[in-house]
This record gives C-alpha cells, sequence and structure tokens, in this order.
C-alpha cells in the first residue's frame, strides 16, 4: 500500500535517482544496502521484477518520523525531464564534480522517484508553519540509491545534484 494512501503520513516533497538502466540493482541489494544503512529503518513491500530488480517498496524510518516510497520509472517522462534540467543546468556555473554528474546525466534513461512524508501526528498544523521536515533520512537513502545503481541524484526545489 502506498503511503499516499495511509492517513497516518503526509507527503512532504519528492526527489530523484536518474541513472542508466544497465545498472539497475535488484531489489535484495536495496532493501539490505538501505538495512545497512541504518537499523532503524523498516524497508517493506518491496516489489521486484521477473530479473530481481527494483521495482517498489516502502521506507519507514521512525527515529525521525519520516517515510519513503520509492518507485522505479523509465520512459518518455525521464527523457523529459533529462533534457529540461540538461538545458537548466548547463546555464548555471558548475564545480568540476557537478560538470562531470551533469556530463554523466545524458545517459540516464531510468529514475527512481523518492516519495517523501512526514508522520502527520508530527506535523506543525499549518501548512505554512516554518518548521520544515528534517530531510536527514531521505538525503541518505538517495545517496544509498545512488551509489547503488551508480546515478545522480536530483534536488528539485533547488535544482542541485547529489
Amino acid at each position: 500500500m502506498s503511503l499516499f494512501e495511509n492517513d497516518l503520513y503526509q507527503w512532504r516533497e519528492t526527489y530523484f535517482v536518474l541513472f542508466a538502466r544497465a545498472t539497475r540493482p535488484q531489489a535484495k541489494a536495496v532493501a539490505l544496502a538501505l538495512k545497512q544503512q541504518d537499523a532503524h529503518y523498516d524497508v517493506s513491500n518491496i516489489v521486484a521484477n521477473d530479473a530481481g530488480e527494483l521495482e517498489s517498496l516502502t521506507l519507514r524510518s521512525p527515529e525521525d518520523s519520516s517515510a519513503m516510497d520509492i518507485t522505479f520509472v523509465t520512459g518518455e517522462e525521464v527523457t523529459e525531464q533529462r533534457e529540461e534540467l540538461l538545458n537548466t543546468l548547463a546555464k548555471s556555473t558548475l564545480g568540476e564534480g557537478d560538470r562531470d554528474k551533469l556530463n554523466f546525466l545524458g545517459e540516464c534513461d531510468s529514475r527512481y522517484d523518492i516519495y517523501h512524508f512526514e508522520e502527520a501526528t508530527f506535523t506543525g498544523g499549518d501548512e505554512g508553519d516554518d518548521d520544515p521536515l528534517d530531510p536527514g533520512a531521505l538525503l541518505l537513502v538517495m545517496d544509498c540509491l545512488a551509489k547503488l545503481c551508480h546515478g545522480v541524484g536530483i534536488d528539485p526545489q533547488s535544482g542541485s545534484l547529489m
């Protein structure tokens, strides 16, 4: 069941990991790596394709009152996002490491969407509250996924490569 359907969680933001489909990781490897990242993570609802590659999973991080749905995406949606990112980022000032990541984006044809949720009981109240959700677990999960699939993490709010 998606966290979007769970009243205990409120969606906050979505991050992405873009990668080449040839480096798509096995579902078991992703689950193991995430559990090794933090023993408190609860990884569930793991779905793999016939080849054992990760399609989707749910991760709960009770320590920071957050959770994530991670889903695999490929096709035109990824191609369009990649081209938009390449056009936008090519115009910005990038460091040497970010230049390499930008060049790599041209090879990416797949993506993991990381939907970040906050436990509803821990939200501030009004949507305009200045108490943003700590993205610590989200950034660790994104980094772990990027390493497993040799990809590039994208923070769409800031347009930065991770």
